[in-house]
């Protein structure tokens, strides 16, 4: 299944949890609710997947996790706040660049209308 693919299936499924459950709560709870969406539709799906982080050749014990990783091609990066800031899309692309994928969205949960809060990352697609 190609990028463009899986994430149309992604914006329905964000979509159609958006209409179900609205606005308001923690990252985790769409973070959670995504994930069963899509994997409920056939979907494999990875939730808080390690990103490495190598400095001049040292793998760096960081932290940084994907929220949520689809068919080894698109990340999903959630948010659920008031309002998105430039460094959200540039860790989101940092992902994308450190993982080598070419696809990502930036999900904002905490909107009344979620069409308007997806945003498409791309690197090099």
């Amino acid at each position: 299944m190609h990028e463009n693919e899986i994430s149309y299936s992604i914006i329905g499924a964000a979509i159609n949890l958006h209409k179900t459950i609205g606005p308001g709560l923690l990252e985790s709870a769409y973070e959670n609710a995504l994930a069963f969406d899509l994997r409920e539709i056939g979907l494999d799906v990875k939730q808080q997947v390690p990103m490495p982080f190598i400095y001049k050749g040292v793998n760096q014990d960081v932290g940084y996790r994907i929220d949520l990783l689809i068919e080894n091609k698109v990340i999903i990066e959630i948010k659920s706040l008031d309002n998105l800031a430039p460094v959200h899309y540039a860790q989101t692309l940092t992902y994308l660049r450190l993982s080598g994928l070419k696809l990502a969205l930036l999900i904002n949960f905490n909107k009344k209308y979620l069409k308007e809060n997806i945003h498409r990352i791309v690197n090099k697609l």
